[in-house]
């Protein structure tokens, strides 16, 4: 589990949680495991990549898959990024397990 010195309440989040390494900003009190398990695959991801890479990976498949879905919810859900979190925040265990640049896979196809 992240230590709490590094999750930060921010009450005016837009989304309910958020990486920005090394910290996790969270929307509400006491959030869940899975939000925080979310959130540190991608603290994992920035690590990797670096921060201002990943951002900007982020908002280029962002706008990518806006285009191509014409939807902000579907495009968000198929960010490569945001797809590896999403299939694994569950699995408290799977940053123990996941191996380098695991977010790759998940560039290859996108869903719907």
């Amino acid at each position: 589990m992240a230590k709490k010195l590094f999750i930060l309440r921010i009450p005016a989040l837009g989304p309910d949680g958020m990486a920005l390494f090394p910290f996790i900003l969270v929307r509400h009190r006491n959030p869940g495991a899975t939000l925080i398990n979310h959130e540190r695959i991608h603290l994992r991801q920035q690590l990797e990549l670096g921060v201002v890479p990943f951002y900007l990976w982020y908002l280029i498949e962002y706008a990518i898959r806006r285009f191509q879905y014409r939807d902000h919810y579907t495009a968000y859900r198929n960010i490569s990024f945001e797809r590896e979190a999403f299939a694994n925040d569950q699995n408290l265990g799977y940053l123990a397990i996941r191996p380098v640049w695991a977010f790759l896979k998940w560039t290859k196809k996108s869903r719907l």
